[in-house]
């Protein structure tokens, strides 16, 4: 299951933090809501499978179920099948005309797409 834009900052906060208490998280997004959202919030992602919790000491520590990258990797293949047509060039050539690159990451870009290039192969 996808993680929405609330529970993708919950994640952020946990994949910066480690595993924490909801006030850490609570605090780390700097929220104007009440703690008790942030709860509430965290309790269904515990169910939704999206979060661990362990109960072991007085306060609950929360952890995200997932490493980042892997769900990254699951966020962008969604994207990429309903709104690029599994195209990842065109995914690529939207969220640059979206954000531009910096000379660094094109840079980056370009040393990805060698390597891949090199285990793929001669054709």
């Amino acid at each position: 299951m996808l993680p929405t834009d609330a529970e993708l900052d919950i994640l952020g906060a946990l994949w910066r933090l480690g595993p924490s208490t909801v006030r850490a998280v609570h605090q780390a997004l700097g929220k104007k809501s009440g703690y008790t959202t942030t709860l509430k919030q965290m309790q269904v992602m515990t169910e939704k499978g999206l979060l661990v919790r362990d109960g072991r000491s007085r306060s609950h520590i929360y952890r995200a179920r997932e490493p980042k990258e892997q769900t990254r990797q699951q966020v962008a293949g969604d994207l990429l099948r309903r709104c690029f047509a599994g195209s990842a060039k065109d995914l690529l050539l939207g969220a640059l005309a979206a954000q531009p690159a910096s000379e660094d990451e094109l840079a980056e870009i370009q040393r990805i797409l060698q390597d891949l290039e090199k285990k793929k192969g001669p054709q």
